[in-house]
């Protein structure tokens, strides 16, 4: 008899010898023989068996899946100064920001997508924080326009669906009702000091919520060298 389980061969032998005195043993007596027999290798069968069940070990758990993001609009804070951003935009917009620039930061207008950047910086002129929203208070007579490069390295832009920034970052550090112009919105904060001090260390993402089976949507995107 042989018996098989996780690569192990249990080989069970049972000889049994009939004696010249059995021959005239009552055939009842036999039977309980055997079957005591049969009983003893159900035993031995099943014993293996649940050893081989009890050595496996339990599948490791699937770690979670998260991103840092170093970029937002081709910026990175912490990194950067202010002439790269003039560098970057001033041909792309064909203007100057600094008409409208305080003394901390500056902001450009893009009409056309209706999208807002503002960049904060220090007395350095190094970059702090990148933000782009959504406004659609924003009017431009323009003919459709291909996506723009405000957008962070992951491929995240305003207006793509809630559901595509899990996919990219994975769940946030935490979930907060928030409002900007009067409407409800979920402000989804990712925390990046894991990554190490020299990357940025915070990621804001303000969200529509889904409602009447419209997803929700990114309206501000966020990314500062400190933590916010």
């Amino acid at each position: 008899m042989r018996y098989w389980a996780k690569d192990k061969l249990y080989v069970f032998s049972f000889k049994f010898s009939v004696k010249t005195e059995d021959r005239f043993m009552p055939a009842r007596l036999r039977l309980y023989s055997l079957t005591l027999w049969s009983a003893l290798a159900a035993v031995l069968l099943v014993t293996p068996l649940a050893t081989a069940q009890t050595d496996q070990k339990p599948a490791a758990k699937k770690a979670a899946h998260r991103a840092n993001e170093l970029t937002l609009a081709g910026l990175r804070p912490g990194q950067d100064r202010l002439s790269r951003a003039m560098g970057l935009y001033y041909a792309y917009l064909g203007g100057d920001p600094t008409n409208s620039a305080h003394d901390a930061q500056t902001v450009w207008l893009d009409s056309c997508r209706k999208q807002v950047l503002a960049i904060d910086f220090d007395s350095e002129k190094k970059i702090q924080v990148v933000r782009v929203s959504y406004t659609p208070w924003l009017v431009g007579d323009c003919a459709p326009m291909p996506p723009g490069p405000w957008k962070t390295g992951r491929g995240l832009r305003v207006w793509d669906t809630a559901a595509k920034v899990a996919q990219l970052y994975g769940e946030p550090d935490s979930r907060s009702p928030s409002t900007k112009d009067g409407q409800p919105l979920e402000l989804w904060y990712y925390a990046f000091d894991w990554a190490g001090p020299d990357v940025p260390q915070v990621m804001e993402v303000l969200c529509t919520k889904e409602k009447d089976g419209e997803p929700g949507r990114v309206v501000e995107i966020t990314l500062a060298a400190p933590s916010l």
